[in-house]
């Protein structure tokens, strides 16, 4: 009985010790962050591409998602040329004033897309009436009165801009597209010397995609070099992320930043999405001019996406933020192309009609363990070689 008394008091002792001593930290992670825009917060944006259902309000699956989750949008079409100046002397500015009012009334960074490209730029822009190619000064001045006409009008508000769009092919060369066989290439300098004119404090953007492809990287970073050497302003290079489960490596993906990073420009994801889908070409490309025949094989989960898909998605996501968060001073944002699966343009690309899950968001706006894992992407370690 004497033993267990003292026993008994040398329990309570140290329970008593215990109680007047200092806590120990706790090493289990805490609550993760219920929202894309405060997991990153002061690393960088996080924003989604907006369809017109989504920046007037009318899709109510979406816009919740968009105004709980994202501090930056960009415009989906809205204000690419076709759609935002379709004719000689025409613009039309309704539907971008009411993306512009959108993204100021939910306090985000408003991006604009895009002012220079080779697509979705209508035929009169490089044709005269006759059915021939407008002169080199005739399609300058018009390109400088598109640039300075968008730009000028929503100085201050639209605060960076994808200036020149997909202007680099595969191999490094110069697209050779009628911007370049009409006004040879300095018509990329005169779109970022007028762009900086109209808008001295937006931010201004080269974006292209499947950068991290060496040739293809290589001629950008050549290209950027060049408009540095001649004194003209480029804050940041757009690499678009249209990846896939198993491209690019995330080797390829650090190279690539940091080829950006030595330049001393910013680095933005400006498309990011993930197909998990079957290839439908060998050609590893974004251009939105491929298609495919449609076939079953290559729509393999129209009924759903398997557990095994979702996780390797999730696992693809999270080692891709890794790299993104090894490189978070350089990066200014990450922009998914879309809001939910449903709004994806892969749905359509390059098969029509497929089913594709390469968001963070299920069609019912639900969010994906990928969602999960992405959260969670600050709480890893980043990205080692």
């Amino acid at each position: 009985m004497r033993r267990a008394l003292s026993a008994l008091t040398a329990l309570v002792s140290l329970a008593a010790v215990a109680a007047c001593s200092p806590a120990t930290p706790s090493t289990a992670p805490g609550p993760a962050p219920s929202t894309l825009k405060d997991a990153f917060a002061g690393r960088f944006l996080v924003g989604a591409a907006l369809n017109e259902s989504q920046f007037t309000e009318q899709d109510s699956r979406g816009v919740p998602i968009v105004k709980a989750q994202f501090n930056t949008v960009t415009p989906e079409n809205i204000l690419k040329w076709e759609n935002v100046h379709p004719r000689h002397g025409e613009y039309a500015f309704d539907a971008p004033d009411r993306y512009v009012a959108f993204g100021e009334r939910n306090g985000m960074f408003i991006v604009g897309h895009t002012l220079v490209w080779h697509q979705q730029t209508p035929r009169w822009v490089f044709f005269d009436a006759s059915g021939s190619r407008v002169s080199r000064d005739t399609l300058l001045a018009r390109l400088r009165d598109h640039i300075q006409t968008v730009v000028g009008r929503y100085k201050g508000r639209i605060k960076g801009w994808d200036v020149v769009n997909e202007a680099v092919d595969e191999d490094g060369s110069l697209r050779k597209s009628l911007w370049l066989e009409i006004i040879g290439p300095d018509y990329i300098e005169k779109a970022f010397q007028w762009a900086n004119e109209a808008d001295p404090q937006a931010e201004l953007y080269y974006n292209d995609y499947s950068v991290e492809n060496a040739p293809k990287r290589n001629g950008i970073v050549a290209l950027v070099k060049n408009l540095q050497a001649k004194g003209i302003r480029v804050t940041a290079v757009g690499l678009q992320g249209h990846n896939r489960l198993d491209w690019p490596t995330l080797a390829q993906q650090d190279s690539t930043i940091g080829a950006f990073v030595a330049l001393g420009v910013k680095v933005a994801i400006t498309e990011l999405d993930i197909d998990v889908l079957p290839r439908a070409t060998r050609a590893q490309t974004a251009d939105v001019s491929l298609s495919a025949a449609p076939s079953a094989g290559l729509n393999p989960y129209a009924a759903g996406l398997p557990d095994s898909v979702q996780q390797a998605l999730a696992k693809r996501y999270a080692d891709l933020f890794g790299v993104y968060m090894k490189h978070r001073d350089a990066i200014t944002r990450v922009t998914f192309w879309g809001v939910t699966d449903g709004d994806s343009w892969l749905n359509g690309w390059p098969v029509r009609g497929r089913t594709s899950y390469p968001l963070l968001f299920d069609r019912a706006g639900k969010p994906k363990p990928a969602f999960d894992a992405v959260i969670r992407a600050t709480e890893r370690p980043a990205f080692v070689p």
